[in-house]
Parts: C-alpha cells; structure tokens; sequence
C-alpha cells in the first residue's frame, strides 16, 4: 500500500499531509465516541431528555437542537436556552448532570445499541502495540464517555483526554486534549504524532486546531459526503480494513 491511497481502497488519502510523516516514534490516536466506536441507539439523548425533564420540567428538549459533533455542554446550554431556562444553568448544573448519569446505564440497556464494525479488534491490536497510545477526544461528559463505552466492555482501553464538560467549543476540547497529551507524553509531542479520528466535520475541524493528523470514518449518522467534503488527511469507510488502519498509523 503506497503512501498516498487511491480512492476506491479503504483509507484513502484526501490531502497532502498524507506524504508528510517525519519519522516519530510514539503515536498519540484520539478517538472521537459516538458514530466512531459505537452507536449508542439514541441512548444519550434519551438520558438528556429524562434529565431535562426531571430538572426543569422540560418535554421534547432535543426537538430543534443540533447535536451531531457537538459537545454535551453546547447542546444542554442551547436546550436550556430554548426552552428559556437558560438563567438556572449554573444553579442547577451538578444536579441536571447527576440525574443524567444516573439514567443514562438505564437507557443504554433500553436502547439498541451496537459496537460499530471493527472497532473491538482494532483497539485490542493498538493496545497491544507499545509506540501507540490510545484517548478520547469527545463531546460526551467524561462520566457519560466512561458509562457509554463501559456498557460494550471498551472504557479498558481508554485512560486520557478531552471531553465535553465545560467547553461548548470542540476545538476546546482538543486542546485540552493536547494539554493532557503533553502532560503525560512530553511537551515535545510533535502534532504529527497525534491523530484525531471521528465521523463529523467538527471532528476534522478540532483535529485541524491542534495540527494534528485526521482520520474520518463514515460509521456516523452524518451524510459521508459531508465528513468528505471537509477534507480529513484520510478516509476509512469503517474499521473492518484492520490491516490498513495499522499500516496507516505505523509508517511513522
């Protein structure tokens, strides 16, 4: 498999960083949750709903609001505004987002949710893999990230990075993800040797504010010309081309 992939063969190239590799050791991959590792089946929002409606005696929050790529803080804080609540927000903050967690196990076991394909023998080969470390760049609260990916046996595999507890802004949440990588990693850390990897244009966008490498995966509920359209390093259809994600991550 060359360098640069053509685009009829999984993880094809959709821009010249895929040529750029400079020789790193350690590979830092951030992984984007919903529609990248797993389907939760509507569970979360599902959750939200519940907790919205025990807080604030909300119905229907989720009609109108924009979620996808999204962090849970942007959505909750838009719903609450919408809904003209907007003014109890830091008030009643822990309280709505006790109540969340406290359903959400509920409704992941409710709902149909589903390990999306690849991902489990994917992760188990990176674990595996000693100049690989694996995190979390995600809009989910971080106890939400942690009971969403607990429930399909994959939160082992997880100990770092960016969630969506305070920062309504993605790209936010990707710098504090960098923060924690040079934290653990070193500051010398090279943007190269970070991947961002998600199903959304936000995904791209918050990989591209911190120079790192992206990786798209059509596995989301998005349209895939949309993810396409914003032009991650490389594409992947799914996880199921194992060999090509590892090829991919370990020409450095």
């Amino acid at each position: 498999m060359t360098a640069t992939l053509k685009a009829h063969q999984p993880g094809y190239s959709l821009s010249s960083r895929a040529v750029q590799f400079k020789g790193f050791a350690l590979q830092i991959l951030l992984f984007d949750i919903d529609g990248t590792l797993l389907n939760s089946g509507g569970a979360g929002q599902r959750a939200m709903e519940r907790a919205l409606e025990t807080q604030y005696g909300i119905t229907k929050p989720t009609e109108g609001i924009s979620t996808a790529g999204r962090t849970d803080r942007a959505i909750t804080v838009d719903m609450l505004n919408f809904h003209g609540v907007g003014d109890q927000i830091d008030a009643t903050w822990k309280n709505f987002l006790a109540a969340y967690i406290q359903e959400l196990p509920h409704t992941m076991s409710e709902c149909d949710g589903i390990v999306l394909p690849g991902v489990p023998d994917l992760l188990e080969k990176l674990a595996s893999l000693d100049d690989v470390e694996l995190g979390l760049l995600t809009g989910n609260f971080r106890e939400g990230a942690r009971c969403k990916l607990e429930h399909f046996d994959l939160w082992k595999y997880f100990d770092f990075g960016g969630y969506g507890d305070i920062h309504p802004d993605r790209d936010d949440v990707a710098r504090d993800a960098l923060a924690v990588v040079h934290e653990r990693f070193g500051s010398e850390i090279h943007p190269n040797q970070v991947w961002v990897i998600g199903d959304t244009a936000a995904d791209v966008k918050c990989g591209r504010a911190i120079e790192a490498n992206v990786i798209g995966v059509g596995t989301g509920n998005v349209p895939r010309q949309s993810l396409i359209d914003a032009k991650p390093d490389w594409f992947f259809e799914d996880f199921s081309e194992l060999d090509a994600f590892l090829e991919l991550v370990s020409r450095s």
